[in-house]
């Protein structure tokens, strides 16, 4: 296939990548706002050069929109108008109800699957990018009954090529869960890491004293803040009722410290451990 990646960083880059080596890319050609990014792509040798949206959209087989989401839907209607028929567009962001309803109505509809590949790092650009990135990794296909359903069995053997396994489900199921699992992990990352900075003044402290604990918890803060504020915007509605929801439990755990209440702490505990038995 001729595949064009728009935005070529961790998430689209390693898809490149991916494809490359399993032989399923005959050319790879790179779309980003930033003209860096494009030519460390290129150096990397994660795409064979840049091109603009159009020229993408007239000389691909197979689209991977891998943008901010802010942007993602734009960016898709946009595609959507100028591409050939036969040409596959796949997104990779982490919400999918406001993509999918942008463009329902759409005449190219069938032509774009909405995906979602639970994988990354805190790193991002196109450096960040490497092969093997969605080895054992779920990818998640929301509304595929709105899909090709060729275009659907194409992009299911891409990502079992890349060692994914393919899960599907409608987009607002997947929009409500995700925000338990993935995005209100990071945004108690990011809280956590502003009030150790706010509370310890001494950076040394920090670096000393922490250990591996504090490491794995805070890693996500680490995250690129111009994906994670767009992420948190478009599912507004269930991250407002998520952090309602952590704020009350860790009310709950404090008010068993002011009072003493070392039997509903340790029962408490005990009930989070409960986690070993799904991860």
């Amino acid at each position: 296939m001729i595949v064009s990646i728009i935005g070529v960083g961790l998430i689209g880059g390693s898809i490149a990548l991916d494809l490359k080596k399993a032989g399923l890319a005959k050319q790879t050609f790179g779309v980003d706002r930033s003209e860096v990014n494009l030519q460390k792509a290129v150096e990397l040798n994660i795409i064979d050069k840049g091109v603009s949206l159009d020229e993408a959209c007239q000389i691909s087989d197979l689209i991977i929109l891998a943008t901010p989401v802010s942007v993602a839907s734009d960016i898709l209607i946009e595609i959507l108008d100028f591409i050939k028929t036969g040409t596959i567009i796949l997104d990779v962001g982490s919400v999918k109800g406001a993509i999918c309803k942008a463009i329902a109505n759409h005449p190219k509809r069938k032509q774009f699957v909405a995906c979602h590949p639970i994988a990354g790092t805190e790193f991002s650009g196109p450096e960040a990018a490497f092969t093997g990135l969605f080895q054992g990794k779920i990818n998640i296909i929301c509304n595929q009954e709105e899909s090709d359903k060729e275009a659907v069995q194409k992009v299911k053997h891409l990502f079992e090529q890349m060692g994914s396994t393919n899960i599907f489900m409608d987009s607002s199921t997947h929009d409500k869960h995700i925000t338990y699992v993935s995005h209100l992990s990071h945004i108690t990352s990011f809280a956590l890491s502003l009030t150790v900075q706010a509370l310890e003044k001494d950076e040394k402290n920090i670096f000393n004293m922490a250990g591996s604990g504090f490491e794995s918890t805070v890693r996500l803060a680490k995250s690129s803040a111009d994906m994670w504020v767009p992420i948190f915007q478009a599912n507004k509605e269930h991250m407002i009722a998520a952090i309602d929801a952590y704020i009350n439990e860790m009310k709950r755990l404090k008010s068993f410290i002011e009072n003493n209440e070392n039997e509903k702490m340790q029962a408490s505990i005990e009930q989070a451990n409960n986690i070993r038995k799904i991860l």
